[in-house]
């Protein structure tokens, strides 16, 4: 009983009071903290002082008011009430001990409070426990009762009775049962499974129901409260007449383990009782004894026939964990006397809860949202979180995990507590918040797992100082500004938020030629920006060197500076000042010897410049008076003599020198020189001779010398494109007169001359070359000479030689279904075919319909193709047109994979008559094919494989009579003797071969 008490006040405990309970030795930020333990009655006044935390744990306060203790709230903390000065603990509301804790024998409240002391955690765990105080008095569901009981009833039966219910726990709760005084029944109290106690009435004495039929009895149920309160129900006793025999059950009682999930119509017990007497009085039904309560009634079903006892509504071992109650069975004759049988259900805990989770953060603002400093020390305090779980056993054991980021941990703190702390120091500028996942997971099987998402926000610390984005500023402003000019604007940033994050700029104290900085510029404190206040002056100062200080907004401040080196610009704002001769109004007088010879240096004009570099630079120059007699050097200011003097002593010359600066834009200043021609040589040692005939210095220009080398370098390059252009120009020009095709430039048409498919042909309709057959007769006579081919006739006149230069192979195109094609053209361009036909040469158009197909030139054609003009068929028809126009495959065409170089001739008829073998036999050692010389050396591949129909063809004409057949490449020709065939051409060069007859 002590056990089913525990738990049910455990569940309690977890799901209305507040268990937030921490072990602080795990955490080095925290002082190690303890458990305070208090005490308080039900029912007490709203102010009630409960007790002091600073008081009982000894803990100094701080000054000024200042919090320092805090509770971590909780869903039902109106109940408790701390003051956060000295954490003295008060009622805050009226606690009714029935509501929070029902039946449990320890009722408490726990709840952890935050103490801060020496800028340290101190984690207190509170438990106040609840007292129970007697207002509740016992009461039963009944007021007034009923009971038949038969005459015949033995001695020492029981009959239960209405069970009384008080609120109250422990000694306030009931602890006795006492029955009005009478002769023949007397009580029996007893203890149930869950605590609860009952009474039982017992008959002492045979009951005789013409004696006396019915008792009026009263039952008191006590408390044991001081006072004590009590409450009464009346029962009233019938006597029945006699039966016999009352139903006997198998089983006074019976026990049932019942799991919590069991389904509704669930067969707990098949209860069985057996009444001995014949017809009504021996037909048995059952069920619930009077006493039993409603509750009982709606979640179990006795069959009133077959005693089945089934499951009638669903249960939760949660809400209560037993029930006990009576059935009974009685027959239906006249005064029955029915028999009882107790019945004990256990509920078994089944794994159907998940784990609730709660958080409760040490610093919250929004819901569900913990703020840390991010200058919390590792080990720090964020939020504490509890677990529960209404399962008991390991269904209720619950395991918590925390995912999401390494910078926090889980600590275990008491039972199913845990605390949320920090494992690393923490920096807003890099994760400024964190979402973290916590796992609730129970050990039942299968397990019940709850997850729930968690943020922390790390709230600014100042410290970040600003930054400037370069420590040195270089800085230039040209002199001679306008008051107020705007000279440049410095940026620093702070990472930090709000306050800590705002950047103010103010100068850093110095002085500069004896006065403040802040009298030359000012600073924007809030943008940075730099203005001047004065106009500087380069000859004055060149530079100045400021510093300037960016801080930030926070309540300590942080600072950096950075350096400003503002260089003045010079500007040519001072003209030349001519230092020697002095002059006076402009003018000096100077004395020249008479004797001076020429290249006498006279005297030296001196000049100095207040600005510098370029704007300094000076030179000089004569611009009027004796302009032929004097000169000037250009850069030192010498005047010197052109000549020898022809005047006379006394006479004055005049000249005007003229001194430049080389600023932008130049500043001059000019002195008149006055010459007095005085007797005398001039002193020896001032004699300086100058060999050039203007008496200036010839020096270079720079600017002219760079000119001059870029326009070289330019002429250089352009020569190196053109000769490179003309190369490339004359190489593809040799190129295409080597690729040159008439069939592929000029698309042939070789039917009878029409349908031209070149635009160009129609132009050159009436310039065409003719083809005619070669006789066997000596119609050769003389040679044929075009480029280097040569073609003269024997010394017989009856054979042919065609030479041609180059010892290369001959090449010819392979011919595939009666017809070549040009290797790399499409379909359609195709060469004619000159074949050994009889007893003379015929070149024939490759669109002959003996000879035409379309074969693509790749080697995709058949021997049977139906695109192909020829067939194996036409070839059966005309094996004449097959003999001349086959050929086989020799071994180099394998090789080469039918090139074009694999369709030389390699046989001659062996049934030829004497002449035409003769010829054919002459022709075959001597003919070669002329080519032209700007083509090249190897003619296109074909890359034709080698198809069944090919192979067909070779194994045909490998053993037969054949016509000799010559492949002629594609070059520009003209035959002169044409009366058959007509074939239109276009050709960019007309070649000859001129014939001489015999």
């Amino acid at each position: 009983m002590g056990g089913t008490r525990n738990s049910f006040f455990s569940w309690h405990r977890r799901m209305f009071i507040f268990t937030f309970t921490c072990a602080l030795a795990f955490l080095p930020a925290f002082i190690d903290g303890r458990t305070m333990k208090y005490q308080t009655y039900e029912e007490d006044a709203p102010g009630t002082i409960i007790g002091n935390l600073a008081k009982d744990m000894s803990v100094s306060l701080s000054l000024g008011g200042k919090a320092n203790f805090r509770m971590m709230k909780q869903f039902n903390s109106s109940f408790i009430r701390l003051r956060e000065y000295d954490g003295q603990l008060t009622i805050g509301e009226r606690i009714d001990r029935e509501k929070i804790c029902k039946h449990s024998l320890q009722c408490l409240i726990a709840f952890d409070v935050v103490s801060f002391s020496k800028e340290q955690f101190k984690l207190i765990h509170v438990e106040v426990e609840v007292k129970d105080i007697n207002d509740n008095s016992p009461e039963f569901s009944r007021r007034e009762s009923t009971l038949e009981i038969s005459e015949n009833t033995a001695v020492a039966t029981r009959i239960p009775l209405d069970v009384a219910v008080d609120e109250d726990v422990g000694t306030n709760y009931i602890q006795n049962y006492q029955i009005s005084v009478n002769s023949h029944f007397t009580i029996d109290v007893l203890s149930r499974a869950d605590g609860v106690k009952y009474a039982e009435l017992v008959l002492m004495k045979e009951l005789d129901r013409e004696t006396q039929a019915s008792y009026a009895l009263e039952l008191v149920a006590a408390d044991g409260g001081n006072p004590s309160r009590s409450g009464t129900t009346r029962i009233n006793v019938k006597v029945k007449d006699y039966n016999d025999n009352s139903p006997v059950f198998d089983r006074n009682n019976f026990s049932v383990d019942l799991p919590e999930d069991s389904p509704v119509g669930t067969l707990l017990l098949d209860l069985n009782a057996v009444d001995p007497d014949e017809g009504l009085n021996g037909e048995v039904v059952y069920g619930f004894g009077n006493q039993v309560p409603s509750e009982i009634r709606q979640l179990f079903k006795v069959d009133r026939k077959s005693g089945r006892l089934t499951l009638e509504s669903p249960i939760d071992y949660e809400s209560k964990k037993t029930y006990e109650f009576d059935v009974q069975a009685s027959d239906l004759g006249p005064n029955p006397s029915p028999t009882i049988c107790k019945i004990i259900i256990q509920v078994q805990d089944v794994n159907d809860n998940a784990p609730d989770i709660s958080i409760t953060p040490m610093t919250s603002i929004t819901a569900g949202i913990a703020y840390i400093t991010e200058a919390a020390a590792k080990d720090s305090f964020v939020a504490l979180i509890s677990t529960s779980d209404r399962d008991s056993g390991a269904n209720g054991q619950v395991h918590c995990t925390l995912y999401g980021h390494d910078h926090f941990k889980l600590q275990q703190a008491y039972e199913d507590s845990y605390m949320i702390v920090t494992t690393s120091p923490l920096d807003r500028e890099n994760i400024p918040e964190y979402n973290l996942t916590v796992v609730a997971e129970d050990l039942g099987s299968p397990p019940f797992r709850t997850i729930t998402q968690y943020t922390i926000r790390l709230s600014d610390e100042n410290d970040n100082a600003p930054v400037f984005s370069k420590p040195v500023y270089e800085v230039a402003v040209v002199e001679n500004n306008a008051p107020g000019a705007y000279i440049t604007t410095v940026v620093a940033r702070d990472l930090d938020l709000a306050h800590n994050g705002k950047v103010t700029y103010k100068l850093a104290d110095s002085y500069i030629m004896g006065s403040p900085v802040s009298t030359f510029v000012s600073l924007d404190p809030a943008t940075g920006s730099l203005y001047a206040l004065r106009s500087f002056n380069y000859e004055v100062i060149k530079q100045l060197s400021l510093r300037v200080q960016a801080s930030d907004g926070g309540s300590l401040q942080l600072h950096s500076t950075a350096t400003i080196n503002l260089k003045i610009v010079d500007q040519n704002d001072n003209p030349p000042s001519i230092t020697q001769p002095v002059l006076n109004n402009g003018s000096a007088e100077v004395l020249l010897p008479k004797d001076a010879p020429s290249g006498y240096v006279i005297t030296q004009i001196s000049a100095r410049d207040a600005d510098e570099g370029i704007n300094s630079e000076l030179a000089y120059k004569i611009t009027s008076g004796e302009v032929s007699l004097f000169s000037i050097n250009k850069a030192s200011g010498e005047i010197y003599l052109n000549r020898e003097l022809n005047y006379d002593v006394d006479e004055s010359l005049r000249v005007t020198v003229t001194v430049s600066d080389n600023g932008r834009p130049s500043l001059t200043s000019t002195a008149t020189i006055h010459f007095t021609i005085i007797a005398g040589a001039p002193p020896s040692d001032r004699t300086i001779f100058r060999h050039s005939s203007d008496g200036e210095s010839g020096e270079w220009d720079l600017s002219i010398v760079i000119i001059v080398v870029l326009a070289g370098s330019c002429t250089l390059l352009m020569l190196a494109i053109i000769l490179i252009a003309t190369t490339c120009n004359k190489r593809k020009t040799v190129k295409r007169g080597r690729d040159f095709d008439p069939d592929k430039d000029g698309m042939v048409n070789l039917e009878g001359g029409k349908n031209n498919s070149d635009q160009l042909i129609p132009i050159h309709s009436e310039n065409v070359f003719d083809v005619h057959p070669y006789s066997n007769k000596p119609s050769f006579a003389g040679s044929l000479q075009t480029g280097s081919d040569t073609c003269s006739n024997s010394e017989d006149g009856t054979e042919t030689t065609c030479t041609y230069e180059p010892d290369n192979k001959t090449h010819g195109a392979k011919l595939e279904q009666g017809y070549s094609t040009l290797p790399g053209y499409g379909k359609e361009t195709l060469r004619p075919i000159t074949i050994w036909k009889g007893n003379s040469f015929t070149t024939i158009s490759a669109r002959d319909p003996q000879f035409s197909g379309k074969d693509s030139g790749k080697g995709d054609s058949d021997f049977n193709d139906s695109d192909s003009d020829v067939s194996g068929d036409g070839l059966k028809k005309d094996q004449t047109n097959a003999q001349n126009g086959l050929w086989a495959c020799t071994s180099e065409c394998k090789i080469l994979g039918h090139s074009d170089r694999c369709w030389s001739p390699s046989a001659i008829r062996a049934n030829s008559n004497s002449a035409h073998g003769q010829h054919l036999s002459s022709f075959s050692k001597t003919a070669s094919l002329p080519r032209d010389t700007l083509r090249r050396d190897n003619y296109y591949s074909a890359h034709l494989p080698k198809t069944t129909g090919l192979q067909s063809v070779y194994e045909k004409v490998l053993h037969r009579e054949y016509d000799y057949m010559l492949v002629t490449p594609p070059r520009p020709a003209r035959v002169q003797e044409i009366n058959d065939i007509t074939l239109p051409v276009y050709s960019p060069t007309t070649t000859r071969c001129q014939t001489n007859d015999v």
